[in-house]
């Protein structure tokens, strides 16, 4: 379940935990640009298809080495190594790159991704852009930062103007194109966790991506909501329950400021 920062009975997490995790994300971001830009980048795919470099595999050890040099008791689980199983109750997920397609193409919306879980549930989650020197980050019952400054969603009430954002248009039917633009909304692409980001900033009023792994969606449960914003599966449900038939990409998203969101969900619908 995303958390809910209005939910008195859930103790708010530890800063000490949301320090060390932006720490630690720009960290590995700092790693990344090495490889960011540079002409004789190696892209190789995975078995899914998935593109995958040297940079992501560098940046997820980094971020498995701080963990378990801080907490060597809780578990790691990431997207390039197998998981480290701990005994604490805490977990940590890791996408190292977040928008591999766009690091190697030199696009500058790649991200670092860390998640915490604890015994309450989503505690701790980091979006950290390297190449534009920004990073949206929030702790349950903490609020939501940007730049270390507190951030929130957009007040957008009416669809049209909206200005929404989607990680790729390869799944959109012509009838769910042609329904975005005649309510006039405002459609960008370039997502990744960059336009979650974007929505929790207030920068834009939604998000949406029919299909991601738990190391995408992971730090988003406790961004959105404590941004004062909103996010479910594509179809309005629960966003950590598994709703999509693919061995990886199991999850959907619907980000929003809130206002728009029923709106959007039913605007997106197949």
């Amino acid at each position: 379940m995303a958390t809910d920062p209005d939910d008195v009975t859930t103790p708010p997490v530890d800063p000490v935990l949301l320090e060390q995790a932006v720490e630690w994300a720009q960290a590995a971001g700092e790693l990344t640009l090495r490889w960011y830009n540079h002409p004789e980048l190696d892209v190789h795919h995975k078995h899914d298809g998935s593109p995958v470099t040297e940079a992501d595999r560098a940046a997820e050890q980094l971020l498995r080495d701080l963990i378990t040099a801080a907490h060597p008791d809780d578990t790691v689980r990431g997207e390039e190594h197998d998981d480290v199983v701990g005994g604490s109750g805490r977990t940590w997920v890791i996408d190292p790159i977040d928008g591999t397609r766009a690091f190697s193409r030199g696009v500058g919306t790649y991200s670092n991704l860390l998640f915490l879980a604890d015994e309450h549930g989503p505690a701790v989650g980091v979006v950290n852009l390297p190449a534009l020197g920004e990073t949206v980050a929030a702790g349950r019952g903490l609020g939501c930062f940007s730049g270390g400054v507190r951030c929130s969603v957009s007040d957008t009430d009416d669809l049209a103007g909206a200005h929404l954002s989607c990680t790729s248009l390869d799944e959109w039917s012509g009838e769910r194109f042609a329904r975005v633009v005649d309510a006039g909304v405002h459609l960008r692409t370039w997502g990744d966790a960059y336009g979650y980001a974007l929505v929790a900033s207030g920068r834009i009023d939604g998000m949406c991506d029919p299909a991601l792994a738990w190391w995408d969606i992971a730090p988003l449960l406790v961004i959105l909501p404590e941004a004062g914003g909103r996010i479910t599966s594509w179809v309005g449900g629960d966003p950590a329950t598994p709703s999509i038939d693919h061995p990886e990409y199991e999850f959907s998203a619907i980000a929003s400021n809130g206002a728009l969101h029923d709106r959007l969900v039913e605007l997106l619908a197949d």
